[in-house]
């Protein structure tokens, strides 16, 4: 468990965290949500002691284990994928070393009884788990797993990570953290490098993880399939609910209608006080009284209502400008990077007012024909805007072309025209610029400040086809929703590339699935196409691709499945058994102390020797209690392994 008590932190004199108190417990699965500055970064390097609060403490075991993922890592690219991968297991030989100080430590302990001797064993026990489900024997199948999950192909491991973009390392990272399996995972915005495939694999594995996991992220439905607490800074302050998202977002709804009706009466009581104030103030029979009542404001504190007005400002695209009916015609396209052939014999076409998605794994060519479209690279085959197409476009790195010498405002203030430049401060501020941030230059913003920008004016541009690439990457919820609703009110066409996918739903009438270096085209939104093809996920896709493959290897694939399954069940055996080993170990050390104390207890003269009877005889009535706790065990788990086994016998039948 992680205790965080009391933590108060100010930066420039201004309160970030006051008085915070959270405890965080294994199978926790926490959504850290906020506006972005509330400090949700900044409680988790709290947590991994990167930031000394100013008052308060932080309170874990010395053998609790911690795995972070930041938003920003540094990579040393010597290695190859696998071989950074592989860094995960180096942590194998620590508990090995470990667990011989700790099982040095238990045989030099005489008092079995002592509270000394049963933290110690504790300790012994979860780094003995901990090895076991590190498993050095199978380590390579574990990355290779791993690895596959977060998008990698078995032809990426040997190559050198520095032939990987930032965000292809970012999982490397991720992948490490993974297969370390720390007792806490802390995941600072994670699917900001992931495609939907990954994102959707993740949440399995973070479903079925043992520990702890807490999450910052702007993906409403990464946190709904994950999370199972939702934890909310706010103004200094924490909201701790024991609900997923979705049911936090109608709670904390609730919690602010009750903040408005408790500031409205308070304003009340404050108005009726402060004329009683003033009616007897002057009264010498009524000044104690007055004084009184005086007091009673001066402790008054307060009620806040915190502030959601964000989520609820809209804005609209000025009107598109009229295009051809057709605004994109592209045939018998490709393009290739060196040997690298992206996209194949690509036909495809939108017309005016069709709004559609890019999906599929990242590397299979969404963003490269978004750029062929707005003209940004060169390609074979024929692509062709219709008649007066006026084309936005928004790329990943579209904070690299900012001109950093001008002012939020201006750079916003100079793409207004009409009555939008009297609503500019009003879009600033939902887009997280408010105050003195509006007045400070470009280049002094941070890479996801820079990239809110460029959303913030795309709002302003009078184009007719919008092509969006990963826009919400750094995002806030509410922003999201600003920008989400502007574009399902906009008129014109549009292409959009996103992993979001309550993002995406509802957003688009086509989706097209990148694969094999070619599209497919699907009628409807993302939910649509998900429901069309009758799968729960989108990595199911890549199964079926193979099946359609290598149709003839469809036995071969299930062998393969019953091997890998076959493998698991026996860890799941081992691991089991090593429990009842354990218990087995617990059962007769409990016999045996509650052997000699009943020896002890039915000597003549017990009460006259024993300084403390009572106390004797309820630790003897504890350790039988704990007795029959760990038998209930011992054949809880050995039921446990009758039915695993009886699971792989009918696997290999």
């Amino acid at each position: 468990m992680i205790d965080l008590t009391n933590i108060s932190i100010q930066y420039g004199g201004q309160v970030l965290f006051d008085g915070l108190n959270l405890s965080i417990r294994k199978k926790d699965r926490i959504g850290l949500v906020g506006k972005n500055g509330a400090g949700k970064t900044t409680l988790m390097k709290v947590i991994m002691r990167e930031v000394i609060p100013d008052e308060g403490q932080v309170v874990m075991s010395n053998h609790t284990s911690l795995g972070y993922l930041k938003q920003e890592v540094s990579f040393k690219d010597a290695l190859t994928v696998f071989q950074e991968t592989n860094k995960a297991f180096d942590r194998i030989t620590e508990i090995e070393k470990q667990i011989a100080v700790l099982t040095e430590e238990i045989s030099n302990h005489s008092d079995y009884t002592s509270e000394a001797y049963a933290k110690t064993l504790e300790a012994l026990e979860e780094a003995t788990d901990r090895l076991d489900r590190l498993g050095g024997s199978s380590r390579d199948e574990e990355i290779s797993r791993v690895l596959k999950g977060l998008g990698f192909l078995t032809s990426d491991f040997d190559r050198p990570l520095e032939e990987f973009s930032g965000g292809w390392r970012m999982r490397v990272e991720l992948a490490k953290i993974l297969l370390r399996q720390p007792d806490f995972i802390l995941l600072d915005e994670p699917t900001n490098h992931l495609d939907i495939e990954s994102i959707i694999w993740l949440e399995g594995f973070l479903r079925a993880y043992h520990g702890g996991v807490v999450l910052i992220s702007h993906d409403k439905e990464f946190l709904d399939k994950v999370g199972n607490r939702t934890v909310e800074l706010v103004g200094g302050k924490i909201y701790d609910y024991r609900n997923s998202y979705s049911e936090f977002v109608e709670l904390r709804k609730s919690r602010v209608e009750r903040q408005i009706i408790e500031s409205k009466r308070q304003a009340k009581e404050v108005e009726e006080t402060t004329k009683l104030i003033n009616k007897f103030r002057a009264k010498k029979n009524k000044a104690k009284f007055a004084q009184t009542l005086i007091r009673k404001l001066d402790k008054m504190e307060d009620v806040v209502i915190d502030d959601l007005e964000r989520a609820s400002i809209r804005f609209h695209f000025p009107p598109a400008p009229r295009s051809g009916k057709e605004v994109v015609s592209i045939t018998e396209l490709n393009k290739s990077y060196g040997d690298l052939h992206v996209l194949r014999n690509i036909d495809f076409s939108l017309l005016k007012g069709e709004k559609v998605a890019f999906v599929g794994k990242n590397g299979e060519g969404k963003t490269t024909l978004s750029k062929i479209i707005a003209g940004r690279t060169d390609f074979t085959g024929n692509c062709k805007l219709g008649h007066n197409v006026e084309v936005g476009y928004f790329e990943q790195n579209q904070a690299e072309n900012l001109d950093g010498n001008v002012t939020v405002f201006d750079f916003i203030d100079n793409a207004a025209t009409g009555d939008l430049r009297q609503r500019v401060r009003s879009l600033l501020g939902a887009f997280l610029f408010s105050g003195e941030d509006v007045d400070k230059k470009i280049m002094v913003l941070s890479g996801g400040e820079k990239s809110r920008l460029a959303v913030a004016r795309l709002l302003l541009q009078p184009v007719n086809l919008l092509i969006l690439d990963e826009p919400t990457n750094h995002l806030d919820m509410a922003a999201k929703e600003v920008l989400k609703q502007a574009l399902i009110d906009y008129e014109g066409s549009m292409i959009v590339v996103s992993h979001d996918r309550d993002f995406l739903k509802g957003l688009t009438d086509k989706v097209y699935e990148f694969r094999n270096r070619r599209i497919h085209e699907h009628i409807g939104d993302l939910q649509a196409f998900l429901d069309k093809r009758a799968i729960d996920n989108l990595s199911d896709l890549e199964r079926g691709r193979r099946q359609e493959k290598k149709p003839q290897n469809a036995d071969a694939e299930q062998q393969k499945r019953n091997k890998n399954l076959e493998w698991e069940l026996d860890k799941s055996i081992k691991r089991v058994k090593n429990k009842v080993s354990k218990s087995e170990k617990a059962i007769t050390q409990l016999e045996k102390e509650i052997a000699e104390m009943e020896a002890k207890i039915g000597q003549s003269d017990f009460y006259q020797t024993e300084k403390a009877p009572d106390l004797f005889l309820k630790h003897y009535e504890d350790q039988k209690a704990a007795l029959n706790k760990e038998m209930e065990n011992w054949e809880t788990l050995s039921m446990e392994i009758e039915d695993l086994e009886s699971q792989k016998n009918e696997l290999s039948r």
